[in-house]
């Protein structure tokens, strides 16, 4: 199974380390972790099920683009990592 951590920033609504899910694209991860953290969803995907502006989703050490990420396939080996991308100046 797919490994999947959220970054420290959303520690109140995931899991921090990493933590084996089943799932075949990173969208089906995150609607299995969101079954076990309810509040995990509205953080990360916005009311239509997007990935909200402010994520951003590595799968295997690359950042991938928000609008195409959570239908991107893992493998049994992979790993996903969900952080809350920040801004400013």
């Amino acid at each position: 199974m797919a490994r999947i951590a959220f970054t420290r920033h959303l520690e109140a609504v995931g899991p921090c380390e990493p933590v084996e899910y089943a799932g075949a694209t990173v969208g089906e991860l995150i609607q299995a972790v969101a079954a076990d953290y309810p509040r995990l969803k509205g953080y990360v995907l916005d009311d239509h099920g997007r990935v909200r502006k402010h994520i951003a989703i590595f799968v295997d050490g690359t950042l991938k683009p928000r609008q195409s990420a959570l239908s991107l396939p893992v493998g049994e080996t992979s790993e996903v990592y969900v952080f809350q991308a920040l801004s400013g100046g």
